[in-house]
């Protein structure tokens, strides 16, 4: 009892020291060029909140969630772009193109908001459903289930490349003006986005520290050791990593389409292979096993890309990759394993139990 009542009360004052420094310290820290930037580590952020709870807890490698990132960001985009169209009218980029007369049938529920929003959490979820569902009841795991799903994102990507006359193509969509009636180029809106994203960021992390202490995070880590044990028990490991799957579907959903208002831009160059090993790299950087570790190693990759790239435009992939490396070699846990280790080292050695003279045997002498 004692113990479970001191871990809430650290991550309850863990909670409060990340929202005193994203509502608080960052917005008065930091120049709005630099808080947009932030709002844009932050969505990656929640994708690699995900993926830290179906890898790290259910030890599905996903090399696939720009495929999910990617159908949140659509969602969003096509939302904004119909939006800023009016009623009735096809977009500027439709028209530019000139490859079609009217909006395409599929285009046209999201022009309503109460399609358009839900469809950015949900459409990434179904997808997944399906394909988990397909993949996890023929047993696929292991690398077999992460080479599966990087197709999967190649695919997409591919998809979207040759639409050009209805996703954009290559360039995707951008240009947005406005945010459900909020101008986007006003920096007092900017700033409300980025409140938006790092109160939702807080929300998925409460949320995922929920489904990690509750009995289902125990049986996802279960499945992980010993699929088979767990099979035997009564329980099927297949729906058991299928929820985990799809939470992180929606989660990276609901990251994109915050995604498309914090930068702008949604295209196919997002959500092909390379992001999507990029948001594992960030999650093995920081920590898959723990809650703030794929947060914090996503924002802190992330951050680093932004500046390395800057002076090192040629050599910065390499530098990625030699990153992860050295994580994977050299610090298994990520950088959330760090401060364990240095509490274990100034923890004191506990003391020696007591050691108990042997008894003696006497023997009786008899004349």
């Amino acid at each position: 009892m004692k113990t479970g009542m001191r871990l809430s009360w650290r991550a309850g004052l863990g909670f409060a020291v990340g929202a005193a420094v994203l509502f608080a310290v960052a917005p008065v820290a930091l120049s709005d060029f630099r808080l947009s930037l932030l709002a844009k580590y932050l969505c990656l952020a929640m994708v690699a909140v995900g993926i830290g709870l179906a890898w790290g807890r259910g030890g599905l490698l996903t090399l696939g969630q720009g495929v999910f990132f990617g159908l949140g960001g659509y969602a969003m985009a096509m939302h904004m772009k119909l939006a800023d169209a009016g009623p009735g009218e096809m977009p500027d980029f439709m028209q530019l193109y000139g490859q079609l007369d009217a909006l395409p049938w599929w285009w046209r529920p999201f022009a309503n908001p109460a399609f358009a929003l839900p469809a950015t959490v949900l459409l990434p979820m179904l997808v997944a459903f399906l394909l988990g569902s397909l993949v996890f009841r023929r047993r696929v795991r292991g690398a077999y289930f992460a080479i599966l799903s990087q197709a999967l994102a190649a695919a997409m990507a591919i998809l979207l490349i040759g639409q050009q006359g209805t996703t954009g193509g290559t360039n995707g969509l951008t240009d947005f003006q406005g945010f459900f009636g909020y101008d986007l180029d006003d920096p007092v809106n900017q700033r409300m986005v980025y409140f938006i994203v790092a109160g939702v960021l807080l929300l998925l992390l409460a949320l995922c520290r929920q489904l990690m202490q509750s009995r289902y995070g125990e049986l996802l880590v279960a499945v992980r050791d010993s699929e088979e044990r767990v099979r035997f028990l009564g329980y099927d490991p297949a729906n058991v990593k299928l929820v985990a799957y799809v939470t992180a579907a929606g989660m990276a959903g609901l990251a994109g389409a915050l995604f498309v208002p914090a930068v702008g831009i949604i295209n196919p160059a997002l959500i092909g292979i390379v992001p999507s090993i990029e948001f594992v790299i960030g999650v093995a950087v920081g920590g898959r096993a723990s809650l703030l570790g794929p947060v914090l190693g996503a924002v802190a990759v992330a951050w680093a890309r932004t500046t390395l790239s800057e002076e090192f435009p040629a050599a910065w992939t390499y530098l990625q990759g030699l990153l992860f490396v050295l994580v994977v070699a050299f610090l298994p846990g990520g950088l959330a394993s760090v401060a364990r280790l240095v509490r274990r080292r100034r923890r004191p050695p506990p003391d020696p139990a007591p050691v108990s003279p042997a008894p003696v045997l006497t023997q009786e002498v008899t004349a």
